[in-house]
């Protein structure tokens, strides 16, 4: 049995401390966590990996004990590498999944609050509005047209009606789709009718990455080539006396050095870590695979308001008794009629124990700012609902435009309604003048629709607010019109534009982008906004949702890419502007917050939900929530998807060509009829030294400084467009030419074969840590490159030549890895070989930028 008391106070904290303790969390089991010992194992469950150590094994049999357990310390340390970037994956993309854990509103303390669904307890009260999920099971208490969508648990798509008298169900997981109520909840995570059909959820796969899928694809390709070639390698190398074992392990070490097994794995981690930055810019990735479409990103559907606009709404005017009226911020309106229709006709919350009204409210900001113009303090909202009781209503949708409820006042029970002008005047038989309701006649309406217009072009969002007397209420059903009403007076809001916006909207255009204005707002409200932004520059750029009612599709698939403001529409208008742009060829990324924008979200190439206004439906189709709500946060997202897209070419180029060069310089020497340029042992040292951290660094590499002035790439482009194989094949062709020639020229300086293949192996290292820095960019050289803009790089870099040197200079070392102290002049060999060609074609890349 529910009291009054609880339906307005909910549990207290202490209390709801006490039974989450002994309920526990309002979560469903889910997947079983990888841990992290069968992470690390995994990194060995490769067949080259256990052919090579089983090699060594033999090779420790054999009495190569140096050599063998060298190898398997290497092994083991590219196992700590891609244990490392696997766990710090993993741990990401956990905390972003509890980032878009579901909430839930809730009454505690009698405050309303937001919390995460999972802290709720049995006996909580929760509130619900149109487009909510609801959090756990519950009895329904209170109810205003309240309609459920159950077709998760029943399978039936038609919504049902809810009803408190009845004390109905309602159930987790279903979604609220029109009214609003609270329940209070009986059941919790596994104890819910969802948890009863938990078991389904659990194998729910993760969304996969295209690209990643491509690479995977890709790398078997590039497996059965290296093998080809280790094979070539191998069995020339017999045929020509070589020792059979040394051989066989010198195929498998570069089969293992050159099969780049490692880059669908750092795909991911690029993609996690590209997906924490975002966050900390208020972009929260739901599903990976966006992130790659973020970069082709050619046209933004944004709303106005609360996402171009502060969201800080202030009555600024008001017309009413037949003229206008400043709303200064410290006076009190004196009309009664005014103060009870923005205070009755009003979902807004009210902490009476704050006082001050600015601080006391919370809901939606059209109604804050209403009430704030013409209300006092919190004493006066608190006189007036404890004289009148709400007994019905009839909710805002984006289809009606207005709201309406009907309260009982004494014996009397009125209707007081606020909404578009447009909706609202032509239900307006009477309006107020002078205290008293005259007849709404033609003279008085022309002056308040020049009054809707002249606010409009100041960028005002206009509301009219009427009421209507002792409308003969019957029982309790929602069946009362809303006719004959009496016009109160128009009140002009502003919401200024965000301050940062209109750079986005600049950044926009230079990357080819189209920034689109969609609101429900006047058509000159909305073309003053986008005017001010410079999102639009005629009137001839902006189209209502009545105009585009009277468009067929093909007429509309003519004019779209000419349209920059959408005003006046209704989000059934949105899916139809979605498919009208994604038609000319767009990747669209189209913003919502409510329960009917999610086909519109969910039609997008980048649906974009709200995080401080967005219903959970939305949220729950969309690809990316703003926790901001705010127009630049978007622009920064799709930048940061060029940056994360740009950053997986730089280390597939960089591996690519470095895994090429290993390969053709065992190649070219077998071709040469030259001796083993390199041993097993040290083939396993470069891959150590130059693949692990260098190309991870890369993976978080800055932005080229004009990445933002690229046209936007078409979604289906190859990841190897725009000349990158050819980079790769020829820097790498260049990579094996370069290592050989140190090795021919040792041989020419009649140095012994252990330096000619200490050389081989310092001009090899060398010339793929030069490369890495050559791969920071595809259009800039290094000279244009700022060294220390990525300071992990040359960390990476840094560790790579400390190691190179070490196995040179440390006595214990060189008899492991077989090298030799290389002099000076030995050294000015590798530095010339290594270098040569990435300052030609550095040199080469800042001319031909001069000279564009």
């Amino acid at each position: 049995m529910i009291n009054e008391k609880e339906i307005y106070s909910g549990l207290d904290s202490r209390e709801a401390e006490r039974r989450f303790k002994k309920y526990g969390p309002n979560i469903l089991e889910s997947k079983e966590k990888v841990s992290p010992l069968r992470i690390f194992l995994q990194q060995f469950n490769d067949v080259m990996v256990w052919v090579l150590i089983i090699a060594t094994l033999i090779s420790g049999i054999m009495g190569e004990k140096a050599d063998a357990i060298t190898i398997l310390v290497i092994v083991i340390m590219n196992g700590i590498l891609g244990f490392i970037q696997e766990f710090k994956t993993e741990k990401s993309l956990e905390a972003l999944n509890s980032l878009a854990a579901p909430t839930a509103k809730v009454i505690r303390d009698g405050v309303l609050k937001v919390i995460n669904a999972e802290n709720l307890v049995i006996g909580d009260l929760i509130v619900i509005e149109s487009g909510d999920r609801i959090p756990a099971d519950c009895i329904l208490v209170e109810d205003f047209s309240l309609i459920l969508d159950e077709s998760l648990l029943t399978g039936e798509s038609v919504g049902v009606n809810k009803n408190s008298k009845n004390k109905d169900n309602i159930f987790m997981g279903t979604i609220a789709l029109t009214g609003r109520g609270k329940g209070k909840v009986i059941s919790t995570g596994m104890g819910t009718e969802m948890g009863k059909i938990a078991g389904m959820l659990k194998d729910i796969e993760k969304d996969k990455s295209p690209l990643k899928e491509k690479l995977d694809a890709l790398g078997k390709v590039l497996v059965v080539l290296c093998i080809g070639i280790c094979i070539v390698v191998t069995i020339t190398g017999i045929s020509r006396g070589h020792d059979k074992y040394q051989m066989f392990l010198l195929g498998v070490s570069l089969a293992v050095a050159a099969i780049p097994e490692g880059l669908p794995a750092i795909v991911t981690v690029a993609l996690a870590l590209g997906v924490s930055r975002m966050l900390k810019k208020s972009a929260l990735i739901r599903r990976l695979p966006a992130v790659e479409t973020l970069g082709c990103t050619s046209v933004i559907c944004s709303d106005k308001t609360g996402t171009l606009t502060e969201n800080k709404m202030t009555v600024t005017e008001i017309f009413y008794n037949n003229n206008y009226h400043r709303v200064e911020k410290d006076s009190v309106f004196p009309n009664m009629f005014l103060k009870k229709a923005v205070t009755y006709c009003s979902d807004c919350n009210v902490d009476y124990g704050e006082g001050r009204i600015e601080k006391s409210l919370s809901g939606d900001p059209t109604e804050k700012a209403l009430i704030k113009a013409f209300v006092k303090d919190t004493k006066d909202i608190k006189s007036m609902t404890s004289k009148g009781k709400r007994i019905s209503e009839k909710p805002f949708t984006s289809e009606r435009k207005m709201m309406s409820v009907a309260i009982k006042e004494g014996i009397n029970t009125n209707l007081y309604l606020k909404g578009a002008p447009e909706r609202v005047i032509d239900r307006c038989k009477y309006i107020i003048i002078d205290g008293d309701a005259k007849l709404f006649t033609s003279m008085y309406k022309s002056k308040i629709l020049k009054a809707v217009e002249s606010m409009s072009f100041k960028a005002l969002r206009c509301i009219a607010i009427a009421y209507k007397p002792d409308i003969n209420f019957k029982g309790n059903t929602v069946e009362y019109d809303e006719k004959d009403l009496t016009l109160i007076g128009v009140a002009g809001i502003i919401d200024p534009p965000r301050k940062e916006v209109k750079d986005a909207v600049f950044k926009c255009r230079m990357a080819g982008i189209r920034p689109v204005m969609i609101t429900g707002d006047h058509k000159n409200t909305a073309f003053a906004i986008g005017k001010e932004l410079e999102i639009v520059k005629n009137e001839e750029e902006v189209i209502t949702g009545e105009e585009l009612d009277k468009l067929d599709d093909r007429k509309l698939f003519n004019i779209v890419d000419n349209i920059k403001v959408f005003a006046r529409v209704s989000p059934n208008h949105k899916l139809r502007i979605v498919k009208a742009f994604k038609s000319k060829n767009n990747i669209v990324a189209m913003t919502g917050d409510g329960v009917n924008d999610a086909p519109a979200v969910k039609e997008a190439d980048i649906g974009i939900s709200m995080g401080i206004s967005g219903t959970d439906v939305t949220k729950e189709a969309s690809s990316m929530i703003l926790l901001d709500d705010n127009f630049a946060t978007i622009v920064s997202a799709i930048e940061e998807g060029r940056v994360i897209y740009d950053n997986i070419r730089k280390f597939i180029r960089y591996l690519l060509s470095c895994n090429l060069g290993e390969v053709l310089t065992m190649f070219l020497a077998s071709l040469l009829n030259l001796p083993t340029p390199m041993l097993p042992i040290q083939i396993l040292f470069v891959n150590l030294a130059t693949d692990g951290l260098p190309a991870m660094a890369l993976g978080i590499d800055p932005a080229d400084i004009d990445i933002m002035e690229q046209r936007p790439r078409p979604k289906d482009e190859s990841i190897f467009a725009r000349g990158l194989k050819e980079k790769i094949l020829i820097r790498g062709t260049l990579i094996g030419i370069c290592t050989v020639g140190a090795f021919i020229m040792g041989y020419r300086y009649n140095m012994d074969l252990k330096t000619c293949r200490t050389l081989a192996l310092c001009t090899l290292v060398m010339s793929q840590l030069i490369h890495v820095f050559e791969c920071r960019s595809e259009r800039h050289s290094i000279f244009e490159i700022k060294l220390f803009t990525n300071p992990y790089l040359v960390g990476a870099v840094i560790v790579s030549i400390a190691m190179l040197l070490s196995i040179l200079y440390i006595p214990f070392l060189q008899k492991i890895f077989h090298t030799v102290a290389l002099t000076l002049a030995q050294w000015s060999i590798v530095i010339f070989l290594s270098s040569v060609i990435a300052f030609i074609n550095s040199l080469y890349l800042l001319l031909w930028n001069k000279r564009r």
